[in-house]
């Protein structure tokens, strides 16, 4: 028996850290991916979009705060990798950690649920989760940098903006997807997986149309972001928004088509601008479309019943459905006799 209570008492920290430690080595494999994806600013380099911080919030969000050491550890094996750890890797660290925890945080504070079937939700991922918390990893990492004299001040906000645009893209565009696979698959009729092959044909043309041609098509990728949204909510719009955005990233980092003869800064600032427009036009625009269609249903649900209760006051019978509560207690009662007592 006793040994049963100390299995049973070690079963919550035996979960916690293989958890954990699946969350670092996700987080480590998506830092691996983001550095192909590296620019350099004023002889930083920086990432576009910085999947780890994805990761993180994400695994805060599906897991609670117990896989915090995950993201340390996933943080520091990153780190590792790229260069020799040194007293500075500490606050790096310590920063890449606190950055997701703080978005977790005010995420729950707000009521944040995970299916983002609100505009809400969407909002506060958007504010709370990405601008906001991410400017925590990229003001005390390239503050780091001013103040151990790897960077200039002049270069500081340079560098700080694009830090926090990679951090931020990170978790706009890589936390809802790991969102929406955590949840239940939808059922589609054969109609919508037509519909759904059209739209992943035409995107894997027109994006790539729109990233290499020099002409500044870049626009063309928004009207396939709508139809994504409009059409398959969440799951459609982020999918075709990551893609578009991974596919600019990598055409940026070879100086090719929308990219072509553009300084470093000039790159970062167009990659950016519309990595992040793309971003809020799929979250935004996903949620509003979901919350309508929640609304519709509960209101479409709500007059079935009124109809069914009228249909049954129109023939005379009760209407359907549970009691309100229990029957109500008999309202007389015997008088007690003179003593105070009643009779049994």
């Amino acid at each position: 028996m006793a040994g049963v209570l100390v299995i049973r008492q070690f079963r919550p920290f035996t979960e916690a850290a293989l958890i954990s430690l699946a969350v670092a080595v996700c987080y480590y494999a998506a830092g691996r991916l983001g550095l192909l994806g590296r620019l350099v600013v004023d002889g930083v380099v920086a990432t576009p979009i910085w999947p780890p911080t994805g990761v993180a919030v994400a695994a805060l969000l599906l897991f609670g705060a117990r896989v915090w050491p995950g993201i340390a550890l996933g943080s520091f094996l990153v780190i590792a990798s790229l260069t020799t750890p040194g007293p500075t890797t500490v606050v790096t660290v310590v920063s890449n950690t606190v950055a997701p925890l703080c978005a977790f945080l005010l995420l729950r504070r707000v009521g944040f649920r995970l299916d983002m079937a609100r505009l809400r939700d969407g909002l506060s991922l958007v504010f709370l989760g990405g601008f906001g918390a991410m400017l925590i990893s990229a003001t005390a990492g390239v503050g780091l940098q001013v103040v151990t004299g790897s960077l200039d001040k002049g270069e500081f906000w340079a560098v700080w903006l694009a830090w926090w645009a990679g951090d931020t893209m990170g978790v706009l565009l890589v936390a809802p997807l790991l969102l929406v696979l955590r949840g239940p698959a939808g059922r589609f009729r054969v109609r919508r997986w037509k519909e759904a092959a059209f739209l992943g044909l035409t995107t894997l043309v027109l994006v790539p149309l729109a990233v290499l041609s020099p002409m500044g098509l870049l626009f063309l990728v928004f009207p396939l972001l709508v139809w994504a949204a409009l059409r398959f909510q969440l799951a459609g719009s982020v999918l075709c928004a990551l893609f578009a955005s991974v596919l600019a990233t990598v055409v940026a980092t070879s100086d090719q088509g929308a990219f072509f003869r553009l300084s470093d800064v000039e790159i970062m600032v167009k990659l950016q601008t519309f990595n992040g427009s793309a971003a809020l036009t799929a979250l935004l625009l996903a949620s509003v479309i979901t919350e309508q269609r929640a609304t519709r249903r509960s209101v479409r649900r709500a007059c079935e019943e009124l109809a069914e209760v009228l249909e049954h006051l129109a023939a005379g019978q009760p209407s359907p459905g549970p009691p309100a509560g229990p029957p109500p207690e008999p309202t007389e009662s015997r008088a007690a006799p003179p003593g105070g007592h009643r009779d049994p």
